[in-house]
C-alpha cells in the first residue's frame, strides 16, 4: 500500500520526531542570507599612496567602496617616472571610474584600457595595474578568501624563488652565492663587476682599462662578455651542478655578441640567462634557438602584447618575465600565464626592489596558482618597508610563502608611508636611469 507524503510528515511531526530538524532552521537561515546576494560595492574614492621607504619610489592605488571598511590596494609602481603615475590616477581613471561597481573586473580593466585610445604606455599600464589589482584585493576581502583561492586555489605550496648574488670580484660573487646557499636558496643569479666600468649588477671600482672619448659611465659589450663568461665557469665549478645558476644580460650586447653569448653559455647548463636582447630586436631570438639549448627568459621591459606573444607562440623563450605592472596588472598577467603554458613556456615574474610588497604579492599569488610557473626573482623588504607594507610575502629557506588573509593580505600604514614621502629631483634625474656609453661616446641600451 503506497503512502502518502503529506501524511507521513504529519504522522512524523505529530511523533515529536520533526522538532529534531529545529536547530538546522538558523543555519539555513544563514546560508540563505549569505547566498542572497548583497548589492555589489560601488567606488566611492580612489587615492594614491606615494612612499619611499628604502631609497626607491613605490606607488600604491587605494579605491574605497561605499561599504564601511572595504577597500583595496594595487601596485602602480613605475619608479623612473614615478611623478607621472598618480596624475594618470587621480586626474584621468578616478573621474571615469567613480561610482562604478567594483565586481565587473575585466569590464572596468578593458574600458579603461581602451578610454586612452593610444595604449600599451607605461605610465597609464601601470597606472591601470593599481586599479586592477586594488579591485582584486577588494574581491577576495569580500569574499574572506586570499585571491589564489579566486582563481582555482594552490598548485604547489610555496614559491622557489632565486636571490642575487653580486661583486668586484670572481671570488667575492662566489662567497655571496654560498651565503644564500646556506639560508636555503638553491638558485642564485651571478654578476660580477668590470674594472673601470659600469656594469649591470654589480659595480667595480679599478682603474678604466680603455681611454674614452667623454667623461661618462662607460661600457664596452667584450670585455663584459668575457668576464661574464669566466663567471659562469667559476660559479659552476665551485657552487656544484645542483645549483640553479641565473646571469641577467640585460640587453647590453649586440644582437650578434647575444648569440654567441648565449651558445658559449651553454656548457655551464644554466637555469636562464636573462634578457640577452632588447624589445627591438626580437627577431634574433630565432637565431638563438637555432644555434643552442641554453633556457632564455625575458620580458621584464614588455608593456606590450605584440611583444611576447610571438616569443610564446615561437617557442623561443623558455620564462616570460614580464614585469606585472608594466603589463596593466595582476588581470593581463594571468592571462600572459596561461597562453604561456599552452605553448610550454614557464613564469619568471620580474620582482625588484622597486615593486611594492602589493605587487610582490601579486607574483606570489601567480606563482601559486598557475601550473606553468617556473621561479621567482626575490628582493628582500627592509624594516621600514615591513613598517607601513603589514603582510609581506615571507621568505623561508628559499621559497616565499604567500599570505593567506583576504585578497593580498597587505594592508598598508598610510601614517608611516607618510614619513617616507617621494624625495624630488632623486638622483638628480627624477629616478630616472643615466646614460652609459662605448668608448667612442656612443649611448646603449640598458
Amino acid at each position: 500500500m503506497s503512502i502518502d507524503r503529506r501524511h507521513l510528515l504529519k504522522s512524523i511531526a505529530g511523533a515529536g520526531l520533526f522538532s529534531l530538524t529545529a536547530p538546522l532552521l538558523p543555519a539555513e537561515e544563514q546560508v540563505a542570507r549569505a547566498t542572497r546576494g548583497m548589492p555589489a560595492p560601488r567606488i566611492q574614492d580612489i587615492s594614491v599612496i606615494e612612499t619611499e621607504p628604502a631609497g626607491v619610489r613605490l606607488t600604491v592605488v587605494k579605491i574605497t567602496t561605499d561599504q564601511d571598511g572595504l577597500y583595496g590596494y594595487g601596485c602602480a609602481t613605475f619608479t623612473q617616472r614615478a611623478d607621472l603615475v598618480k596624475p594618470a590616477v587621480e586626474k584621468y581613471l578616478k573621474p571615469f571610474l567613480l561610482n562604478k561597481t567594483t565586481d565587473r573586473v575585466e569590464d572596468i580593466w578593458q574600458s579603461c584600457y581602451d578610454s586612452s585610445y593610444w595604449k600599451n604606455g607605461p605610465v597609464l599600464n601601470n597606472a591601470l595595474s593599481g586599479i586592477d589589482q586594488a579591485l582584486w584585493d577588494i574581491k577576495g576581502r569580500q569574499a574572506g578568501m586570499p585571491v589564489y583561492q579566486l582563481v582555482g586555489g594552490k598548485c604547489r605550496e610555496a614559491v622557489d624563488a632565486y636571490a642575487h648574488a653580486s661583486g668586484n670580484e670572481f671570488q667575492e660573487v662566489v662567497e655571496n652565492a654560498k651565503q644564500y646557499l646556506a639560508q636555503g636558496f638553491r638558485n642564485v643569479r651571478v654578476q660580477v663587476g668590470i674594472p673601470g666600468m659600469a656594469g649591470y649588477g654589480s659595480s667595480h671600482s679599478g682603474a678604466v682599462p680603455l681611454k674614452a672619448l667623454h667623461d661618462k659611465p662607460l661600457f664596452e659589450p667584450a670585455y663584459d662578455m668575457r668576464r661574464s663568461l669566466k663567471l659562469l665557469e667559476i660559479s659552476r665549478k665551485e657552487l656544484g651542478e645542483e645549483v640553479g645558476l641565473l646571469h641577467d644580460m640585460h640587453e647590453r650586447l649586440t644582437p650578434n655578441e647575444a648569440v654567441l653569448f648565449c651558445k658559449e653559455a651553454e656548457q655551464y647548463k644554466m637555469f636562464f640567462l636573462e634578457d640577452p636582447l632588447s624589445p627591438e630586436d626580437l627577431g634574433y631570438f630565432q637565431q638563438i634557438r637555432q644555434n643552442c639549448a641554453t633556457p632564455i627568459a625575458m620580458g621584464e621591459l614588455f608593456n606590450s602584447p605584440h611583444e611576447w606573444q610571438p616569443l610564446i607562440e615561437g617557442r623561443l623563450i623558455d620564462y616570460i618575465r614580464v614585469h606585472v605592472s608594466q603589463a596593466g596588472g595582476f588581470s593581463p598577467a594571468r592571462k600572459i600565464a596561461i597562453l604561456a603554458e599552452q605553448y610550454g613556456v614557464k613564469t619568471a615574474w620580474h620582482g625588484p626592489g622597486d615593486v611594492s610588497p602589493v605587487g610582490h604579492m601579486a607574483n606570489v599569488t601567480l606563482d601559486i596558482a598557475c601550473y606553468n610557473f617556473g621561479i621567482q626573482e626575490y628582493s628582500p623588504f627592509n624594516e621600514r618597508t615591513q613598517a607601513i607594507f603589514h603582510g609581506c610575502p615571507e621568505m623561508k629557506d628559499g621559497y616565499l610563502w604567500v599570505n593567506e588573509k583576504p585578497g593580498w593580505g597587505i594592508e598598508i600604514d598610510e601614517k608611516e608611508a607618510a614619513k617616507s614621502p617621494f624625495t624630488p629631483g632623486q638622483n638628480n634625474l627624477n629616478g630616472g636611469w643615466g646614460e652609459i656609453r662605448l668608448r667612442d661616446g656612443t649611448v646603449i641600451k640598458q
